[in-house]
């Protein structure tokens, strides 16, 4: 089963290497999307793939890479797309 999330990653985010572990991990789960940073100094991100590989991911963005702190996660479902080919980080 294929699963989609946006998520919206609250805290010590930025300037922390987060969205590049983001990417590393959801490369070494086999799912596609992408990760940046906000304005609002969160980062938010899009993941597809196997429901259970997202999950997976969903699950390391609530603790993240070691210099960050996560405050809150806001995960919202939606239709699962296809659209990507591999993970990035958006600029």
């Amino acid at each position: 089963m294929q699963r989609r999330v946006m998520v919206t990653v609250t805290g010590i985010v930025q300037g922390v290497n987060f969205r590049y572990h983001t990417m590393v991990t959801a490369q070494s789960l086999d799912v596609t999307g992408w990760v940046r940073n906000l304005p609002t100094g969160a980062v938010e991100g899009c993941f597809e793939g196997e429901a259970s590989a997202v999950t997976a991911l969903v699950d390391w963005c609530r603790s993240g890479p070691p210099a960050s702190r996560v405050d809150s996660i806001d995960i919202c479902e939606e239709p699962y797309s296809g659209e990507f080919d591999s993970f990035t980080i958006k600029r």
